[in-house]
């Protein structure tokens, strides 16, 4: 077969070194079962957590949830080694033991399928940038600023959009000004969620529910520093938890916006924590049950936050819409879990975007991207 009629290559690289290493294995097996493979050849790539690079299988059985239990599936360590060379080819190096160093044929696009840190902030993003392969999704500084949820805040606010009240806690400040970030702490209102700055799938999340106790607070700001040195505390708000899919549009134009969804979390949850999330009854309801004009400001609110964030790709931007008819950003997510748990692929699925379909947009709006400055 000639180069003209080969299949396009796409490198599916899941896993990775963060906490959320689990779900991405379930993200990419969900994604590898509906991927054309007519159209695409794929090369399975996974991160171990200790931070090797494999190739491993891509048999999405081999990436799911197992039914009836809570057992997560893990790249294994035991695939034949990568090496990435920097030579702007697209290319991949297999280096396995004993054996010289073989070539991988040039890769066309990657779908980085990796949430939070070392995958979806900014940091593979650069490096593909230095690979010179074009890849799905946000771009470097896009990922990097939504991953940290500090920065996304002072973005949005300095957009006029709004969020909840906060306090940014640092590694510094814990350390030299503790006595200062307990006070401000306090000053948000009684119930407080603490949670790390740059994590996901509500990895690390704790519930204070009185700010003054003092003990109470550091004991959730050290659970959330287990898994980032910057924590977030955030205010409590009262209201109801709807998000919003987001796709860039095939024309260029104004980005897509699902239905919204709004969450139901599982009897016996405080809230939507990562059991809640992955390994409970916890639903949602789409279309949200709204006024229509709620429905119409949240989606025109989704794709401004998609583009004062200059996100690429896909998105998912979760809100609090309050009692008072207030709307709230929450959270921003540049890779969205695609697990059958997801809201992404359900909300998209109800808005008549089925599963294949999202990702043949995922890989052809990264294939129509050139290389470079984005």
């Amino acid at each position: 077969m000639s180069s003209e009629q080969r299949r396009i290559r796409v490198a599916v690289v899941f896993g990775g070194r963060s906490s959320e290493h689990e779900i991405s294995c379930v993200t990419a097996g969900s994604v590898l079962s509906v991927i054309d493979h007519d159209r695409y050849e794929v090369v399975p790539v996974g991160i171990t957590k200790t931070g090797n690079w494999v190739l491993t299988s891509g048999d999405p059985e081999h990436l799911r949830i197992e039914e009836g239990t809570k057992a997560l599936p893990e790249v294994p360590e035991d695939g034949k080694g990568l090496a990435l060379p920097f030579d702007s080819a697209g290319q991949l190096m297999i280096v396995d033991p004993g054996e010289g160093p073989a070539r991988l044929s040039e890769v066309d696009v990657v779908l980085p399928l990796l949430h939070g840190p070392f995958g979806e902030d900014g940091t593979i993003q650069g490096l593909f940038e230095m690979m010179g392969v074009r890849y799905a999704g946000a771009g470097v500084f896009s990922s990097a600023a939504a991953m940290d949820k500090v920065f996304m805040k002072a973005i949005l606010t300095g957009n006029g959009i709004p969020t909840s009240d906060y306090v940014a806690v640092t590694d510094r400040a814990w350390r030299t000004e503790r006595k200062k970030v307990l006070d401000d702490i306090a000053e948000l209102g009684e119930t407080v969620f603490v949670k790390p700055a740059r994590a996901g799938s509500s990895v690390g999340i704790s519930k204070v529910r009185d700010s003054s106790d003092t003990d109470a607070v550091i004991a959730a700001v050290e659970a959330a520093r287990e898994h980032d040195p910057k924590v977030l505390v955030e205010a409590q708000v009262i209201g109801r938890e709807i998000e919003c899919g987001v796709l860039e549009a095939e024309d260029g134009g104004i980005p897509d916006v699902s239905f919204p969804a709004e969450v139901h979390v599982a009897e016996g949850f405080d809230f939507y924590d990562f059991e809640a999330k992955y390994l409970s009854t916890s639903g949602l309801t789409i279309p949200a049950e709204i006024p229509e004009e709620v429905t119409a400001r949240l989606r025109a609110l989704a794709a401004e936050v998609f583009e004062a964030m200059g996100c690429e790709g896909l998105a998912r931007v979760d809100f609090f819409y309050t009692e008072d008819g207030g709307i709230l950003v929450n959270e921003l997510n540049t890779m969205p879990g695609f697990t059958p748990a997801s809201a992404f692929p359900q909300m998209w699925a109800a808005t008549d975007v089925d599963y294949a379909t999202l990702v043949e947009r995922m890989i052809t709006t990264a294939l129509r991207r050139s290389p470079g400055l984005r």
